[in-house]
């Protein structure tokens, strides 16, 4: 059990960050993760609207847009976590790897604080790489 990578997508799609998290993580180049990050990003946005149920006002219990909250499937969980302003957090897992939503939410916290904090978007970027590997697993 463990944690194999962290993906971060913005509000259009783009990838703004990825990180394998684990030993166990696949390699794989920045072009194939520039297309998970775009493809996940235009699931995310199908399945808000094909599902056969909708939350009250489209919105799930963080206020963010329906969509894709876990994927489950041959030996990979994938969990993510949507925010009010769009950006998708998005982390992958091995099956049984306990608290994924408290991990998830903490690197939101991270992230919000480093985007917060500093003006300079390399060091926020350093800072936020930094705090995320030591992210307990």
């Amino acid at each position: 059990m463990g944690f194999l990578h962290l993906f971060i997508v913005n509000k259009s799609g783009g990838l703004i960050l990825h990180r394998p998290l684990g030993p166990n993580a696949p390699r794989i180049g920045t072009n194939e993760w520039l297309r998970i990050g775009s493809t996940f990003h235009s699931l995310h946005a199908i399945a808000a609207e094909a599902g056969p149920t909708k939350l009250p006002g489209n919105k799930n219990s963080s206020g963010a847009d329906d969509g894709i909250e876990q994927i489950e499937g041959g030996g990979l969980v994938l969990k993510c976590l949507q925010t009010r302003t769009g950006i998708k957090f998005v982390l992958t897992a091995e099956p049984g790897t306990p608290d994924l939503d408290t991990v998830l939410r903490e690197i939101y916290v991270l992230y919000s604080d480093c985007a917060l904090v500093s003006i300079y978007l390399l060091n926020q970027f350093m800072y936020f790489d930094r705090r995320v590997t030591f992210v307990p697993h």
